[in-house]
Order: structure tokens, then sequence, then C-alpha cells
């Protein structure tokens, strides 16, 4: 019999937009939120928003929200019930999940033996073999050099990929054409391995050419029951990391999107899977599929989810850890309209995507019919080198994808932030694409066949003169108020009184 429990205060183990959307599903709940923050985030708008915050450690992740010592600290010293972990920082970390439980925590996520086992790319490949869930070929665990170039010659073949076991979000990785390429790639992605995750094993995996990366969202409460929600379409990318999906998929018919829910769903029950999680495919010009990763939390990209299914997925997340049976059942899940979503980050996409630092002096937002912003930033937010680049995510819905592309046009050229690059140029352009817009895109589309102009000087100069008269026009209303509130009594009594006489 699954005990229910009642959660009552949350620590949210993370910061910037995703605490944010915890804390609105908290507030709407009923349920106390506390947050976390570094030296650096003190006036970030996560830390204004929840009901309490407390201060983690110094800049470096390493230093605050990496610390699981300090993260358990604050939790028992806040009193809090629960902890959501987010994405990213320890999310999809066993050790953290397993700690928490240890301390008599509810995790808000997966059980930690799951998070363990997706978390090893070769484990979780084997796993899904033995389940009957397709695979992309590829060699097994500790081979030597030697052994990887013969299975490559002789099982494998070539193009292919050289990846890492541990981590994820593109490190590790090694595109190989040749035979006369692999040893240099092998030792390569080893090291990176090795400096970002601690680990530097290494396998090889067949590259699937012009693939289309498509992921099913899955929910699984404490009762047995996991359904899916539906694809995204997560091919725009570049060096694998994702700058914009979409909910459907221009790729996806009812009949491919019924097998791959049902694969999705067995691979998630064959890891014994809880709470929200993602099944990652890539798919082929044949409409043949083969699982890639399992994400063990909610996702970047879950709003898009959201929009065309209705459901509130970080709600369903705290709903599954309270030992409650999920809200939605398959039979319920109708996906309706379009929603695309662009990843707003704090980079320069006319000299590589380089990231930028700095003030954000001037901000506006687009609003509207069918549209929602993500965001953790405000006018005269910090953007520091410590974090991700992410600032934002411009979530776009409509009846068909036609029209959330036009509303995402739209809402594109709403958007202003200065002070800092940012690449909503790029995606301004990205919609323009004839390719995009037709579907016929994969993951290689971005860095093989699209290209972003520099714009015109005089339209940026046009850009900058409307904001700076914005914001020269707002610090003058600014100025008036409060002259005008200091020109006034100091009780507002003495102003009903000589409004009264007038009336006599």
């Amino acid at each position: 019999m699954v005990e229910t429990t009642l959660i009552k205060r949350i620590l949210i183990a993370n910061r910037g937009e995703i605490a944010i959307r915890v804390i609105q599903a908290c507030r709407e709940l009923g349920i106390h939120s506390v947050a976390l923050y570094s030296d650096v985030d003190r006036a970030s708008l996560h830390v204004r928003q929840a009901d309490e915050a407390y201060l983690i450690g110094g800049a470096r992740p390493l230093e605050s929200y990496l610390v699981i010592d300090r993260v358990l600290e604050i939790a028992k010293k806040a009193g809090v019930d629960a902890v959501h972990p987010g994405y990213g920082f320890l999310a999809e970390r066993a050790d953290f999940a397993q700690a928490c439980l240890d301390e008599g925590l509810i995790f808000i996520g997966p059980r930690p033996h799951s998070i363990g086992l997706m978390g090893d790319k070769l484990a979780a490949r084997e796993l899904m073999r033995k389940a009957g869930v397709p695979v992309i070929p590829g060699t097994p665990p500790g081979l030597t050099n030697d052994e990887m170039i013969a299975a490559a010659v002789t099982e494998v073949g070539f193009p292919l990929m050289v990846k890492a076991a541990a981590g994820g979000g593109g490190k590790g990785i090694r595109i190989v054409a040749s035979p006369e390429d692999l040893p240099a790639a092998l030792a390569s992605a080893r090291r990176e391995a090795e400096a970002a995750f601690g680990d530097g094993t290494v396998y090889l995996e067949k590259l699937i050419e012009n693939a289309r990366h498509i992921e099913f969202q899955i929910l699984a409460d404490a009762y047995g029951t996991t359904i899916h929600l539906g694809e995204r379409e997560c091919s725009i990318q570049r060096r694998h990391q994702k700058l914009l999906e979409e909910s459907p998929s221009v790729a996806v018919d009812d009949e491919l999107r019924e097998r791959m829910g049902a694969i999705a769903v067995r691979a998630a029950q064959a890891a014994d899977y809880l709470n929200a999680g993602t099944i990652e495919f890539l798919v082929d010009r044949d409409k043949n599929f083969y699982f890639l990763e399992m994400n063990t939390r909610i996702q970047v990209e879950h709003p898009v989810t959201e929009a065309v299914t209705g459901l509130d997925l970080v709600k369903e997340q705290i709903r599954i850890a309270r030992g409650r049976r999920m809200g939605p059942t398959q039979e319920s899940i109708n996906m309706k309209g379009w929603a695309l979503e662009c990843r707003i980050n704090a980079e320069d996409p006319y000299n590589n995507f380089l990231p930028s630092v700095g003030k954000v002096t001037a901000l506006i937002m687009p609003t509207g019919p069918g549209v929602r912003v993500d965001s953790g930033v405000y006018d005269g937010y910090e953007v520091t080198p410590y974090y991700d680049s992410l600032l934002a995510k411009l979530i776009c819905w409509g009846e068909t994808r036609g029209e959330a592309i036009l509303r995402m046009r739209r809402a594109l050229s709403e958007y202003r932030i200065m002070g800092v690059h940012t690449n909503i140029p790029f995606h301004q352009r990205l919609l323009n694409s004839h390719r995009f817009m037709a579907g016929s895109i994969n993951t290689s589309f971005v860095e093989e066949r699209f290209e972003i102009e520099k714009e015109d000087d005089d339209e940026q100069a046009e850009i900058a003169a409307i904001l700076a008269t914005l914001v020269a026009h707002r610090d003058r209303q600014q100025a008036a108020q409060i002259v005008q509130r200091n020109a006034r009594d100091v009780s507002n009594w003495t102003w009903v009184g000589r409004w009264e006489r007038m009336q006599r």
C-alpha cells in the first residue's frame, strides 16, 4: 500500500527561471517555498519571490548549488518536508536523491536507483536492449582503444560518435568519419569526459545521419501507472545543445506517435521509474527510431508539453511525490494545437555564440494571447559568468503550427533586452527560414544548413534609439512621481479634508 504524505514546505535546490517555476506551483498549492542563493544571486528574482531564502555559498556552483551537505543543512534548518531539484546542478545525482531520503526528506523526482541506472549511458543501453527497446548499434563498456577501433571497423561502421558514458550536455562527444581519425577522437573525448564528469569512460555509437531528435514526456506514479504526454521535436541544436523545441512534431503521425509512446512507457517501466522524466530518441529518414537516453528530471522544454496538454507538470510532480495517483490518464491526454519554445540565451550569435555578461539596462517582455515567458531576468539584473547562459524561455501556442510560428515571430520582435547580447536575432532568422517553416530539419540543420547574417547597422541603431527614448521616458516619469509624492502633505487625511471643503 502506498503511503500518502502531506507536503507543507519545499526547498528548491536550484536558481533562476526553474526555481521561479517551482515557486509558482508551490504558491498555487498553498505550499511554503524555500529558496537558495549564492553570493552573486542575492538580488535574483527567485530569492524575492520565495517565502524564505538562505545563502548557500560562493558564486561558483562547486561552492554553492552543488554542495550536498550544505543543501541538506539548510533543508533541516528551514524545516522542509521535501526537496525539488529542478534541472541541472544536483537534479540527476543519485547520491543527492538518496541523501535526501536518508534525512527523512521527500525527493521530488525518481528513485535513486533509477537515476543512477539511467545516468550510466552504457547500463541504460543494455537495460533498454533487454526490454526490447531499439537502441543504436554501439560497443559495450570496458574496451581498450585497439578493441574499439576493431569494433568500429567490423561492427559499428563509419561515421560514428565517441560518447562519454557519464554525464551529458554535449560533453565528451566526438564525431568520427574515418578509421584514421578515431584514435585522436578517443583521446580527446576521454580527456573532456574526465574533466567534466570525473569519469573518462567512453563508448562508440553509430552516427544516425540526418536524424531528428524526438523525445517523449512521461509520468509515472507509485501505483504502477505510467503514461506518456506526446512528443517534443528537439532537432534545432548547436553543439548538441537544444535551442528551440516544439510540440508536436511534423515528423510524427498518429501511428508513429502511438508506437513511440508505447516504447517510451516500456522504457520507463524497465527503469522502475517514478515521477516525471523524458525518453529521448533519434529518428531516421525512414521513421526508424532508436533509444538515445533518459533524462531523470523535469526538462527545460517542459512548457511546450504543458501548452498542448493543459497540464501543470510541476504540480503533477509534487502530487506524485505526495504518494497520490497522478491526475491524468493515458486516455485523457489530448494534444491540442501547437507550441514552440525559444531559449533566450545571453550570447552573441554574430560572434560564434560567445557568452555575454553584464547588467540588463532595459527589458521589454512580449505579452498577448498564447504568449508565455519563463524568466528570472529583470531590469537591472546582473548576468554573471558563473552559470548557464539561459536568460528566459519564450513559449508561444497556436491552433496550428503556422499560427504558433507567426505568434512567435511577433513575440520575438517585441522582446527587448539591452545591456547584454542575446540570441534573439538567431531565433528571428530561424523562424523565417523556409526549411524550418516546412519542417525540413534535423540535428545538423543549424550547423550545416543555416547561417545568420549580420543585421543592418541602421536597423540596430534605430532599435537602440527607441529603447534609449523609452528608458529616458521611464526615468522622467519616476522622477516626477517622486517630486509629486514629496510635495504632498504627510497625512492623506489632510487631502481628504481639502477635497471635502472644495465640495461645499
